[in-house]
């Protein structure tokens, strides 16, 4: 006998409602409606249609989705149309997975202007690897990427960050050849950070003088840019590079995964690194 596939929609319904209770206080208003709408996902509650057959006469009744994008059910098949195109443009090569985060001060800000903050986000980060690939010290290469967004964490609260994929090489500055990096080894994980530190505050303090960034409510304490932007404010914000040894059919599996929001455990044969974003100054500064 097949056993029932068990869903998150499931575990809603049947505890949802203790759950609400022992957390009053500790959810959003936004968390409660995906919860909401997770359970009532391909449910009568968000109504139908009736696909029939005109030669047998068999009638199938099919109930609306949801389309919230935390939804398994509605992101898994978009997961696949995605990753469908991604994965032909996978190279036979070794690839590299690098995480881009940002601290907590950043993210209260980027959590009411989403927009401008993720967009900066992905920016930033892209510009970061390609900028180091590129140098003659380095690796001397143009690489390419592939970036997703994660906007929350393992514990389900809000945690901006971007997982990149990179290919470990690129084309020579005249296009003629590959230029692969050393195996097992992509780039100095503490260089990636200087850079990307840098590069994002600048950007951040671009957007808040041309009155891009909204401060509202208990916001207004972030609106102070010399403060929030010191650098011995930035110790959580980090840049980790994880070497991966799986093929490129495993490299688009893992990034379909953590496009439809599940993530992935390194496995045991991956190295992983990470370096705190801030700068040798700011430890100075926070010791005195």
């Amino acid at each position: 006998m097949t056993r029932q596939k068990l869903e998150i929609a499931d575990i809603f319904r049947a505890h949802g409602p203790a759950w609400w209770q022992a957390n009053a206080g500790h959810v959003s208003l936004s968390q409660l409606k995906v919860m909401s709408a997770i359970e009532a996902c391909r449910t009568e509650a968000l109504g139908g249609h009736v696909a029939g057959c005109a030669e047998c006469g068999h009638h199938h009744i099919a109930y609306n989705s949801c389309k919230n994008r935390h939804c398994p059910k509605c992101q898994g098949p978009a997961a696949r149309d995605w990753m469908a195109p991604r994965a032909e443009d996978l190279l036979p090569v070794e690839y590299f997975h690098v995480v881009f985060t940002l601290p907590a001060e950043i993210a209260r800000i980027a959590y009411s202007n989403k927009r401008a903050v993720y967009g900066l986000l992905f920016k930033v980060s892209a510009q970061t690897v390609i900028t180091i690939a590129a140098d003659p010290k380095r690796m001397g290469a143009r690489v390419g990427m592939t970036s997703v967004l994660h906007t929350w964490g393992s514990a389900l609260t809000h945690h901006p960050h971007i997982h990149m994929i990179v290919p470990g090489g690129g084309l020579s500055p005249d296009g003629t050849r590959w230029v692969a990096c050393k195996p097992g080894f992509f780039l100095h994980v503490r260089v990636l950070s200087r850079l990307f530190r840098r590069l994002f505050l600048d950007g951040l303090r671009d957007l808040h003088r041309a009155g891009q960034l909204a401060f509202f409510g208990d916001l207004a304490e972030l609106a102070d840019f010399d403060a929030v932007t010191a650098p011995r404010r930035h110790r959580c914000a980090e840049v980790g590079s994880q070497q991966s040894v799986l093929g490129g059919g495993h490299v688009g599996d893992y990034h379909g995964r953590t496009g439809s929001g599940e993530e992935c455990v390194p496995g045991p044969r991956r190295r992983q690194r990470r370096q705190s974003c801030f700068t040798k100054e700011a430890q100075k500064s926070s010791s005195d």
